[in-house]
């Protein structure tokens, strides 16, 4: 008999039916006589209930009908007694495909730091089943969008030479023997001799390469891993992230903060329209102002606000009592705690933050006629603090190299991307959105290493 997923057979209404679901048994409860099993195959939030006379079948196949156990079930569809469910399945036959001795993940509570060490396991359940479910929508609004607005999907290369963001925190790939390494006349570690020819490394970004296909396809963007090895151990840090970065040529300040804007709603506006039995449950149970909070952003235009006035707020809320852990002055880099003031207390919708000093940001952002600000720009949203971050970049070739020189960059190995410069150059502009921290909002979960299948972190690369 051909399958039916549950998402599909919990919308019938051919009651009598003969139907077959196959998943995992969440639960099972029931008398001596009667047992009601809910069984789950991950297509949907909901469970199908399936009703087992006991009597019909042997007492191994009933004994090995558990929480995790994996079933075949054949039987008739009937409208269900229950308020939860319009229908259910009178078990006729019941085939166990796998049992589960021993299964970790029982009907009680689990605490996130068990299940992380279950991660293998923890899909299964009701929470991360919506989790993935949603990170799966959201990829997929992610790649519709782009498409809708005549942007190409663009593929960077995960090994490279550069550092994008010139903080040195990657990760090194390399086929020398690192007991005995060859060396260079100077006692060096001689590279020419690896794989590449040169020393290597994990990508922290997509964006050069990004920028040079702008200046070829006018508007991309990127969607895949990036890696970073910073020794922290926060809720919001990962050593292995996705990144969607954009890369649009002939846009300035304004067009780029309303691209931030639109595509952000977008996704949760996608996220509203096709997960909602996903984001309810994760509502009752995990974050109880998710929903509203999600539509609110929906709500309002978002704050345009220069880095010089956010300073000046948060320096008028600290003159009225309000107390921060990190200090605030003109040129400091905003702490989380100073973000979400300003999204959460002052303004109560998210802040696209611009006009950030130079100092504390990077190389490639077009410096302003003050010479001291940048045009950057940080989307700040409620819970999280900063969820994108982009720039309009710098396109003259004698001030982004004055740029580098100024903070000590060596320019060989970035000769290609200098090019970009001298060969055509345009005005063009582009973010970064941290995938990771985007299903963070969108879930309501606490901490970024529970919205993504298998977190790295420092001291753990398990699975």
């Amino acid at each position: 008999m051909e399958r039916t997923k549950v998402i599909d057979l919990l919308r019938r209404e051919d009651y009598g039916a003969e139907v077959n679901v196959k998943g995992w048994v969440r639960t099972k409860r029931g008398s001596k006589a009667v047992n009601f099993v809910a069984l789950n195959d991950g297509s949907t939030i909901k469970n199908v209930q399936i009703v087992v006379d006991v009597n019909k079948f042997d007492d191994e196949t009933m004994r090995n009908i558990a929480t995790g156990s994996c079933l075949s079930v054949e039987g008739t569809l009937v409208k269900s007694q229950g308020a939860e469910q319009s229908v259910e399945i009178q078990a006729n036959k019941i085939e166990v495909y796998g049992t589960a001795d021993g299964y970790p993940l029982q009907k009680k509570g689990h605490s996130m730091e068990f299940l992380r060490e279950h991660a293998n396991l923890r899909m299964r359940t009701n929470t991360f089943g919506a989790v993935f479910r949603i990170r799966h929508n959201m990829a997929l609004a992610i790649h519709t969008y782009f498409h809708e607005h005549g942007f190409y999907y663009w593929n960077s290369p995960l090994i490279t030479a550069s550092d994008c963001e010139g903080a040195g925190q990657m990760f090194q790939v390399t086929t020398l023997d690192l007991k005995n390494p060859p060396k260079t006349k100077d006692g060096e570690i001689d590279y020419s001799q690896d794989f590449f020819g040169a020393q290597t490394s994990l990508t922290v970004s997509g964006q050069l390469e990004g920028e040079l296909a702008a200046t070829a396809l006018g508007a991309i963007y990127t969607f895949g891993p990036t890696f970073r090895a910073e020794n922290s151990n926060t809720p919001r840090h990962l050593a292995e992230f996705w990144m969607i970065e954009p890369e649009i040529a002939f846009m300035d300040l304004k067009e780029l903060m309303d691209l931030e804007e639109d595509f952000i709603k977008y996704c949760i506006k996608w996220a509203l329209d096709n997960c909602m039995d996903d984001l309810q449950f994760l509502n009752n149970m995990i974050d109880k102002g998710l929903i509203e909070r999600l539509q609110g952003i929906l709500k309002d235009d978002f704050v345009r606000l220069p880095y010089t006035e956010g300073v000046k707020i948060l320096e008028e809320a600290i003159k009225n009592g309000r107390k921060f852990e990190f200090p605030v002055y003109w040129g400091c880099d905003f702490a989380s705690e100073h973000e979400r003031y300003l999204v959460e207390e002052h303004f109560k919708k998210p802040v696209i933050m611009t006009d950030y000093p130079k100092e504390i940001k990077s190389f490639y952002m077009k410096i302003n006629a003050d010479n001291k600000t940048v045009q950057g720009t940080d989307v700040l949203f409620p819970s999280i603090g900063e969820i994108i971050g982009g720039s309009v970049r710098e396109e003259s070739y004698e001030k982004l190299t004055n740029r580098m020189k100024e903070l000590d960059m060596r320019l060989d190995g970035y000769e290609w991307y200098l090019e970009t410069r001298k060969f055509g150059t345009c005005p063009h502009a582009g973010f970064g959105l941290g995938f990771e921290r985007l299903i963070l909002f969108v879930t309501g979960m606490s901490n970024i290493r529970d919205v993504i299948p298998f977190p790295r972190t420092p001291k753990n690369a398990q699975f």
